[in-house]
């Protein structure tokens, strides 16, 4: 009689806790470090797992190695800890330093190139422009996680990646060295317009004596003023840690200016971003 009341209690246990994950109507996915993940598992292959999170439509790429076991959303359990397949991976040119679930919801944002008229330019005026681009998104990114300029070039720097060798890497390497979901990249260009002049402070002045003969004639002192106006514009691109480009846009300040200010357009260009919020 014990045995039979024991069966029946495991019976009913079991039927519970399958019943209860079935009324979350999510998959879980428990990785190998421990963290679990829950949301949709979208298909499962020999060697990946593509998942999306809970409220999310942006798919991951999980390795299945990395996943000790799957808790589906009908109670069905694939456990696999005892798979002993290991998997050799190519060797990268960057060290990953954070996984693509750790990456998720996080921005790093690259020191701009700044160009004038078409020659590269200062580096401290790319490097400003990041601190603002970073101090505006900051305001306007609710969800997001920014990394801090100085955070991104220490990182940049420690991993060899330079103003000139940039080039040399993909958008998923940058990522996987930042450690982001999103990387920003920008580009300020300013050419030279027209020079702008005025004349102020011009007077003359005639007297004459009482005869009507001219007495003294004199002319005032007059001061000229010139400027230089410049045209700037500025180019965005977001790129995502997978190499995929979800942004990209250019805008010219509407006028010229002598300082060849750049904050007008880069605000444009941001709050037009999919990154913005209000």
């Amino acid at each position: 009689m014990k045995i039979y009341i024991l069966i029946f209690c495991a019976f009913l246990s079991t039927g519970a806790f399958a019943q209860g994950i079935q009324t979350g109507k999510e998959d879980m996915l428990q990785k190998t470090n421990g963290e679990i993940l829950k949301g949709k598992i979208l298909r499962v292959t020999d060697n990946d797992i593509t998942f999306v999170y809970a409220g999310e439509t942006a798919e991951y790429v999980i390795k299945k190695i990395d996943v000790s076991k799957i808790v589906h959303s009908s109670g069905r359990v694939e456990d696999f800890a005892g798979n002993s397949t290991v998997q050799i991976r190519q060797k990268e040119p960057v060290s990953m330093v954070a996984s693509p679930s750790e990456h998720h919801n996080r921005i790093a944002i690259l020191p701009f190139t700044f160009l004038m008229d078409n020659q590269q330019g200062a580096e401290e005026i790319g490097i400003k422009a990041q601190q603002d681009t970073y101090a505006f998104l900051s305001q306007h990114s609710s969800g997001y996680k920014i990394i801090d300029p100085r955070t991104t070039n220490a990182a940049l720097i420690q991993a060899g990646v330079t103003r000139e060798k940039m080039i040399g890497f993909s958008m998923k390497n940058l990522a996987d060295i930042l450690g982001t979901e999103y990387i920003i990249e920008g580009t300020i260009s300013q050419a030279k317009g027209y020079m702008t002049s005025s004349t102020i402070g011009r007077s003359s002045a005639t007297i004459k004596d009482d005869g009507g003969k001219i007495k003294e004639t004199g002319i005032g002192s007059s001061t000229s003023d010139s400027a230089q106006q410049y045209d700037v514009t500025v180019t965005l691109q977001i790129y995502m840690d997978n190499n995929v480009s979800i942004y990209n846009n250019s805008h010219k300040a509407f006028w010229p200016t002598t300082d060849g200010s750049y904050i007008a357009p880069l605000e444009y260009v941001l709050k037009r971003c999919p990154l913005y919020t209000k």
